[in-house]
């Protein structure tokens, strides 16, 4: 899942980075609210968590100019303010939640899985698709209860899916949500990432859980 990250502190913006990446989030930086525009506008959004008093184009500015593209990812915000006015301007202008500084890193992840998953229409952390099991909080796989060891991009790539379950996902948004802007993409790497999946998943062979739509796509077997 694709994060940005909108924040003129360097160290908090590496604080956020840091901790998203070993989450397993892709993360986008922009350290003003111009060139958070240019990321909301261009870019493949899952979540954007904007700092209120940035530079150029301040938060709440930011979040209406997304809001007026037609933007609808889930936006978290974060202020050093604690004027109550404040944070619920900031709720009208269409962010869906927000933390004041200082935080804890672990309230932030927290409140940023629940806002990606509510926006995939989850309201738990566990999410199941036949004998698959997803928990987006812990990163754990069960599959007919045994654990499954991911790496860190088969876990993306299947976490994607999962939240998308009735969609076929071209291979250029499964790229785009699972990288980091500057990363190199390679389509022939994704194709290794959904093979391994698929043999960790169903070494037998008989659950067929991710289905290839020639020309089209990847898809969690609706039939599971």
């Amino acid at each position: 899942m694709k994060v940005l990250v909108v924040e003129d502190e360097q160290a908090l913006q590496d604080q956020l980075k840091a901790a998203l990446n070993k989450e397993g989030y892709a993360v986008d930086q922009a350290f003003d609210g111009a060139d958070g525009l240019y990321y909301a506008e261009e870019y493949p959004i899952d979540l954007a968590i904007i700092d209120l008093g940035l530079p150029k184009i301040n938060g709440l500015d930011l979040i209406s100019k997304i809001r007026e593209l037609g933007k609808d990812f889930p936006i978290l915000i974060l202020t050093a303010r604690s004027r109550w006015q404040e944070k619920v301007e900031g709720l009208s202008r269409g962010a869906d939640d927000y933390l004041v500084k200082p935080f804890q890193v672990e309230e932030l992840m927290a409140r940023a899985n629940a806002l990606l998953r509510r926006s995939s229409g989850f309201s738990s952390p566990v999410i199941r698709k036949g004998p698959i099991e997803l928990n987006s909080s812990s990163k754990q796989i069960l599959v007919d209860g045994r654990e499954l060891d991911l790496t860190a991009y088969e876990y993306k790539v299947l976490e994607y899916l999962m939240m998308h379950p009735e969609k076929v996902i071209s291979k250029t948004e499964l790229t785009e949500h699972i990288y980091e802007q500057d990363h190199d993409k390679d389509s022939n790497v994704l194709e290794v990432f959904v093979r391994r999946l698929r043999k960790k998943i169903d070494p037998e062979g008989n659950l067929k859980p991710i289905e290839t739509l020639r020309g089209r796509g990847y898809r969690i077997n609706p039939d599971l």
